[in-house]
């Protein structure tokens, strides 16, 4: 079963990672600017953040395997579309659509909790987190092999085909669970927004979290655009640079033991210096004119942004279970929110400071995170 949720959580999140590497060819095929082609990675990102606050929490409300099938077969059409898409409107609007009904992953997790004994809980979502990131991870390089041997849009159409027999594998092996709460909708979401005002945890591993997120995308939307223009590089190229960022995923399950263990403040600590290293050692790499130095940054900031994750999510399941998908909901819409914000001025930032300028930023935010952590009461 855990391997099950795993490899489901890694099938639907590279939903929101596909267009991340293929925005070189998708904004010139679709008549789009540079700015605007950032926003196709912005608005999958805040599609997901949506569907986190409106969907996810419904995880407490309505049986879980019936919900997370539904919102598998609800992607298809989107992706679809985003296939065969004729303009940039059209390929922003169904990249929102995209990002929505990905969150369903943030479904999955939090059943592999409720499944799980506390003492070892940690490294469990540690274990279906590495299926999420492996996801993540090489949802670049594929999309970028894909599109070299046949078309961007090609990257569409399989996911959709993949997204409607991994709905059909659920709905045979995922076990029943029916929450206990018994809530009309709308007294749901407003609960939903009380919660980072009511658990200070919640509030700061999601500020933590966005902080990381933000970085990791500023540096993932960055690179295959910094790659493309002054390295030269191709897609297979780029394909074989974001491999390395799959390196990443390795740490999650020593990540969970690790918190499983008592050490979450050392290794938050760790994972927010680590974040802060990456982007001195990709600004380094830049100035170098090294893809491998650059690769190296990729690997640290991957493992440190995951690192993190892992953390900030077994500090939030002990705190309530009968909230946990609506934690686990806005937990990840905040730091997706962060996440979109970095997309969003990477073209910006790129076009007005360059590369020294993204990593500036990148960096700035986990030390800022750092000054918050330092004065918190609870991490």
């Amino acid at each position: 079963m855990v391997g099950l949720l795993a490899a489901s959580c890694g099938l639907a999140v590279a939903n929101i990672y596909y267009s991340q590497p293929l925005i070189e060819l998708i904004g010139p095929a679709l008549h789009m600017g540079s700015r605007a082609e950032s926003l196709i990675v912005s608005l999958t990102q805040l599609g997901y953040a949506a569907g986190l606050i409106f969907l996810v929490p419904l995880g407490d409300l309505v049986e879980n395997r019936r919900l997370a099938v539904a919102t598998i077969l609800a992607a298809i059409l989107p992706l679809v579309l985003a296939g065969l898409a004729w303009n940039g409107p059209v390929m922003l609007v169904v990249s929102a659509l995209i990002g929505l009904t990905s969150v369903v992953v943030q479904m999955l997790i939090p059943l592999a909790a409720h499944l799980t004994p506390e003492s070892h809980r940690g490294r469990v979502v540690g274990k279906v987190m590495s299926g999420l990131l492996f996801g993540i991870l090489l949802s670049r390089p594929v999309a970028s092999v894909i599109a070299a041997v046949g078309s961007w849009r090609l990257v569409f159409f399989l996911s959709a085909g993949v997204m409607a027999g991994l709905a059909w594998l659920l709905s045979h092996k995922l076990p029943r669970r029916v929450p206990q709460v018994r809530l009309h909708y709308a007294a749901l979401l407003c609960s939903v927004f009380i919660l980072p005002v009511k658990f200070a945890v919640l509030r700061q591993r999601a500020a933590y979290q966005a902080a990381c997120f933000a970085g990791f995308s500023l540096f993932w939307t960055g690179a295959p655009l910094l790659l493309a223009q002054e390295f030269g590089f191709t897609q297979r190229g780029i394909a074989v640079f974001a491999l390395a960022g799959a390196a990443g995923a390795f740490v999650a399950p020593a990540a969970g033991h690790l918190a499983d263990r008592g050490h979450t403040k050392a290794g938050t600590i760790g994972a927010l210096c680590g974040v802060v290293v990456a982007f001195g050692i990709a600004a380094l790499g830049a100035e170098l004119h090294a893809v491998v130095v650059l690769a190296f940054a990729g690997i640290v900031l991957d493992s440190a942004v995951q690192t993190n994750l892992v953390l900030s999510q077994r500090s939030i399941y002990i705190l309530a279970p009968e909230l946990r998908s609506r934690m686990n909901g806005i937990f990840m819409a905040i730091f997706f929110l962060g996440g979109a914000a970095g997309s969003a001025v990477t073209g910006l930032l790129l076009t007005e400071a360059g590369w020294n300028g993204l990593c500036v930023l990148g960096g700035a935010l986990p030390l800022l995170a750092l000054v918050y952590f330092s004065f918190a009461r609870q991490a």
